[in-house]
C-alpha cells in the first residue's frame, strides 16, 4: 500500500477510534444510570433491603468513601476504570479484572471458534449456490444450513449433548479429574460447533455471500478475466469474500455475543454469558457494568475490523 493509501487508512481509524471511546463513555453512562435507578441497589442491601434513600442511605455512602449523587459515583467509578481498576465483586470480594481476565478468555475462545465454524461451513455452500444454483449439493446444504439456523439453540445444544455424550459417549462431560483435564480441549468442540452453527447467522451469511459472489461473477472485469484466462477467484476476492465477510461478521457480532450466553450455560462454560447472568442474579453491579463495557468494546470492534478492511482495500471510500 503506497503511503498516500497509509495515511488515509490512518485517519479514518483514528476516527473511528474517537467513535469508540465515545460510544463506551455512553454505554457506560447510561448502564450506571439504569443500575442506580433499579430498585434493590447493593446500598440498599447493606440496609437490609431498607429504601435507598435517607440518612442511613448517607451514612453508608460516606463509610464507604463514596458520594451521595449519582453522577459523582459515576465520575469516581469511571475514575478508577481509566487506571484499571474496575472494582471488586460485590459476591466474590475478588477484583473484576481478574474475573473477567480468566472467563473473557474462555469466551474468546469460544465465539472465535465459532466464527470459524460459521466461515468454514458458510462460503462453500454459499459459493457452490452462486456458481451452481440447480446443483443437488448447493441445494442439499442451503436446505441443511437453513433448518440448523431455524433450531432453538439451547435445544440444539442439549440434543448434541445426549446423542455425542450419552449415545456415542465421545465427549463424557468433563468430571474434573486430571485424566480428563488433560484432554479438557476436547470439550470445547461440541459448543463450538453449536455456537457456530446454531447461532441464527449461519443462513443470513450464506444468503448474502451467495448474492455478493453471484453479483461479483457478473461484473465486467470477471468476465474479461475469464476472457484472459486469468484466475477469477483472485479477483473476485476482495470483493466477493474479504468485504461481504468482515461486514457481516461487524452485523452478526451482537447476536454472536448472544449466542454465547445461552451456549455457556447450557454446557456449563464458564465464559463472560455465565459471569453475566450470575451477576445480574446476585446484582453484582461491579461485574455488570464491566461486562457491558467489555461486550460493547467487542461489538465495536468488528465495526472497527470491517472499516479497516474496507478502507484498505479502497482507500477513495474513506468518506463513506
Amino acid at each position: 500500500m503506497k503511503s498516500s493509501g497509509l495515511r488515509v487508512v490512518a485517519r479514518v481509524l483514528s476516527q473511528e477510534l474517537a467513535t469508540t471511546v465515545a460510544l463506551l463513555v455512553g454505554v457506560s453512562l447510561v448502564v450506571f444510570l439504569i443500575l442506580f435507578l433499579a430498585p434493590g441497589d447493593p446500598f440498599s442491601a447493606l440496609l437490609g433491603g431498607g429504601s435507598n434513600e435517607g440518612d442511613e442511605r448517607d451514612t453508608v455512602l460516606i463509610g464507604l468513601g463514596l458520594p451521595s449523587t449519582w453522577y459523582g459515583q459515576y465520575f469516581s467509578w469511571m475514575g478508577n476504570v481509566l487506571q484499571g481498576d474496575f472494582g471488586n465483586s460485590l459476591r466474590t470480594g475478588q477484583p473484576v479484572t481478574h474475573t473477567l481476565s480468566f472467563s473473557g478468555m474462555n469466551t474468546l475462545f469460544l465465539t472465535l471458534g465459532s466464527l470459524i465454524v460459521t466461515l468454514v461451513v458458510a462460503i462453500p455452500i454459499a459459493t457452490l449456490a452462486a456458481v451452481q444454483p440447480a446443483g443437488l449439493s448447493a441445494r442439499i446444504g442451503t436446505i441443511l444450513v437453513y433448518l440448523v439456523s431455524a433450531l432453538p439453540t439451547f435445544w440444539l445444544g442439549y440434543l448434541l449433548i445426549y446423542f455425542f455424550t450419552t449415545k456415542l459417549g465421545l465427549f463424557p462431560l468433563l468430571s474434573g479429574s486430571e485424566e480428563t483435564q488433560e484432554y479438557s480441549w476436547l470439550y470445547a468442540l461440541l459448543p463450538v460447533a453449536l455456537l457456530g452453527l446454531g447461532n441464527g447467522a449461519l443462513a443470513e451469511i450464506v444468503r448474502y455471500l451467495r448474492e455478493e459472489i453471484s453479483r461479483v461473477m457478473h461484473e465486467e472485469y470477471i468476465r474479461t478475466a475469464r476472457a484472459k484466462g486469468a484466475s477469477i477467484w483472485r479477483h473476485a476476492f476482495k470483493e466477493a469474500y474479504l468485504l461481504p465477510v468482515s461486514q457481516i461478521i461487524a452485523a452478526k457480532m451482537p447476536f454472536i455475543l448472544g449466542g454465547a450466553i445461552i451456549v455457556e450455560q447450557v454446557f456449563n462454560w464458564p465464559g463472560l454469558g455465565r459471569v453475566a447472568w450470575q451477576a445480574a442474579q446476585d446484582r453484582d453491579y461491579p461485574v455488570i457494568l464491566a461486562v457491558a463495557l467489555l461486550a460493547a468494546l467487542v461489538v465495536r470492534l468488528g465495526s472497527f475490523l470491517h472499516r479497516a478492511i474496507y478502507v484498505a482495500v479502497n482507500p477513495r471510500a474513506s468518506h463513506l
